[in-house]
């Protein structure tokens, strides 16, 4: 497994991603991974499905302190009071006394980051979390908020795939010792179809949803967390991190642009941020 290493905290470069992913089918997911060799597992209080995550890490022959677990809290719950009963029954049903990585979901018009973040870092001196960030912020959101309270923020998780440019979130990043990690990497399925991505894949026996994962992970600071529920796809995109692209390739990459339907959907966190719902 590849590692980034920001803000003080040691993330897997690839993570499972566990969004509509719920029932025996997620625990049977989480396990599968784990014991394939994945150490990074990624939820959120959302997604309906932290006690199936929790089951999973539990079912695997793999001790808990090497997992890296990432949950999420919603927005209704932003707002300083609600921090830490959200996070304890985060931890209540996850089975576990303190996750590794806290993210505010959303970003909240109404609420300031600094009094979701000073709440989440007060967790953090609790031990009950060992690292916090924010998920779907823009860079300037992401500067203002590291201003505003004294705990790296470690991550920021946003939609990330080829056709998706996130250089000034990346740029941001960076400048504050902070990883990106990038959720739909594979743009929703859209890449399994990409000429060019199969294209690159074929020099190295690769699928293109392989490419693309190697394309993010490649890059530095950035983490990639798939979603898969079968065992195929798990240990697939697990051998996304055994082989790599040419700066050439990468760069055929980089300029690369999706259809109509990749586009609007890429408007959607912005959208999200303008309306709380």
């Amino acid at each position: 497994m590849e590692y980034v290493e920001r803000g003080g905290a040691r993330i897997p470069a690839l993570g499972l991603g566990t969004w509509q992913n719920t029932g025996d089918a997620c625990v049977e997911a989480v396990e599968t991974a784990l014991n394939l060799g994945y150490r990074h597992v990624d939820t959120a209080r959302a997604y309906d499905n932290e006690r199936e995550v929790g089951r999973g890490v539990a079912r695997a022959d793999v001790h808990r302190d090497d997992v890296f677990l990432t949950t999420k809290v919603w927005r209704s719950d932003l707002a300083a009071d609600d921090v830490r009963p959200a996070v304890e029954d985060s931890l209540d049903a996850l089975g576990t006394d303190y996750v590794d990585l806290l993210l505010a979901h959303w970003p909240h018009p109404r609420v300031p980051a600094e009094e979701t973040l000073t709440a989440m870092a007060e967790l953090r001196d609790d031990g009950l979390v060992e690292h916090v960030g924010v998920s779907n912020y823009t860079a300037t959101q992401l500067r203002d908020a590291q201003r505003a309270v004294d705990v790296p923020l470690v991550c920021d998780q946003v939609l990330y795939h080829p056709y998706k440019d996130q250089t000034a979130v990346r740029a941001a990043c960076d400048d504050l010792d902070a990883a990106l990690t990038a959720y739909s990497p594979l743009a929703r399925g859209s890449v399994l179809d990409d000429d060019l991505l199969a294209d690159v894949g074929r020099r190295y026996d690769k699928s293109a949803a392989q490419v693309a994962l190697r394309w993010l992970t490649r890059q530095d600071g950035v983490v990639a967390v798939p979603k898969a529920t079968s065992r195929e796809h798990v240990e697939a995109n697990l051998e996304a991190l055994d082989f790599e692209l040419t700066d050439e390739e990468a760069a055929r990459i980089d300029d690369h642009t999706g259809g109509l339907g990749v586009r609007l959907r890429n408007r959607l966190p912005a959208l999200m941020r303008r309306f709380p719902l």
